[in-house]
């Protein structure tokens, strides 16, 4: 007998014994269906019991397997109000970039419902390059965006979730030439100058994404203007300059404005929740599965096949 067990190998063992079904048990998990066989397969091992028959037609516990079953609970339990109690101690905090983006908010909504003895606080970052930085320095916990846009160094020391690919769109005056279409091919765009971000440093994976997206196209990028801050000095900078902005299908509304989507293709935005390594909290784990319960209502990681994904984000977005 090991001298100890990963819980990590016991919960998979429980999740399988719940499904008996290994796909559903991963998706459960979060984890991919050979990565859940080969924890089940090495806990089998250590134990130097089998835990399951398998066949093509149906999972079933052991005689072993159905005996070390409430042990496993009983372990489990007590790890779990173990890290309940420890994650009491502080909120955990989430950043939702802006107030008036709803991919990030409904996930948290979902999240406060699943778990409404602990307490999930929203943070307002701007961008995923922002908060990176806080989420590695532990003074945020959770944030969402494009994870692919992140420098290397940032991303290895964070997890990440795929939850959505958001559809494009433009900000446009409401006299804008363009404002009177209800979507705007990407061909229509050939000559304009679109703002996205460039010069803030909160947003550069936004802006990266942008400059993806306009390259032969004969797009220009706005250059840098001064950060506005709230929705009067937005929409003044925006009224000065004339430039359209770049943003997605769920942007709040301003006065003055339009929001038209981009179509032919349909570029997409890809959001991930993105957190620190090694992180342990109760509100994370309740994060997690509200994306994925949210993304899967909502068919947010649907793709068509006319949409448009910088081939870095598409590899990205596919990691399990």
């Amino acid at each position: 007998m090991p001298a100890h067990l990963d819980p990590r190998l016991l919960r998979a063992f429980v999740t399988v014994a719940a499904e008996l079904h290994f796909t559903r048990a991963a998706a459960r998990l979060y984890v991919a269906q050979q990565a859940l066989s080969r924890d089940v397969r090495r806990l089998e091992r250590e134990l130097g019991s089998e835990l399951f028959v398998r066949t093509t037609r149906q999972v079933t516990l052991t005689a072993d397997g159905e005996r070390l079953l409430p042990y496993a609970h009983a372990v489990l339990q007590a790890q779990d109000d173990l890290l309940a109690a420890a994650g009491q101690t502080r909120p955990l905090l989430v950043d939702l970039n802006s107030p008036g983006l709803p991919t990030p908010r409904r996930v948290l909504h979902r999240a406060r419902e699943l778990a409404p003895g602990h307490e999930l606080m929203a943070r307002y970052e701007s961008g995923l390059t922002g908060a990176a930085e806080q989420l590695l320095a532990g003074r945020l916990d959770a944030s969402f965006g494009r994870f692919a846009g992140l420098a290397p160094a940032l991303r290895s020391g964070l997890g990440h979730q795929p939850v959505r690919y958001e559809p494009m769109a433009l900000v446009l005056p409401e006299d804008h030439p363009l404002a009177a279409r209800a979507e705007v091919p990407l061909a229509a765009l050939a000559g304009e100058t679109v703002y996205a971000g460039a010069g803030n440093p909160r947003t550069p994976e936004w802006t990266d994404l942008a400059r993806s997206l306009f390259e032969g196209r004969g797009i220009a990028l706005a250059p840098p203007a001064p950060l506005a801050v709230g929705d009067e000095e937005f929409q003044r900078i925006m009224a000065r300059t004339r430039h359209p902005i770049l943003a997605v299908v769920d942007f709040p509304p301003l006065p003055s404005t339009v929001l038209r989507p981009l179509v032919d293709p349909v570029p997409l935005s890809p959001v991930s929740l993105v957190w620190r390594k090694g992180l342990v909290h109760p509100g994370l784990d309740a994060l997690r599965r509200a994306a994925a319960l949210v993304a899967e209502e909502e068919g947010w990681l649907r793709r068509s096949p006319e949409c448009w994904l910088p081939d870095r984000d598409t590899a990205v977005m596919a990691v399990p």
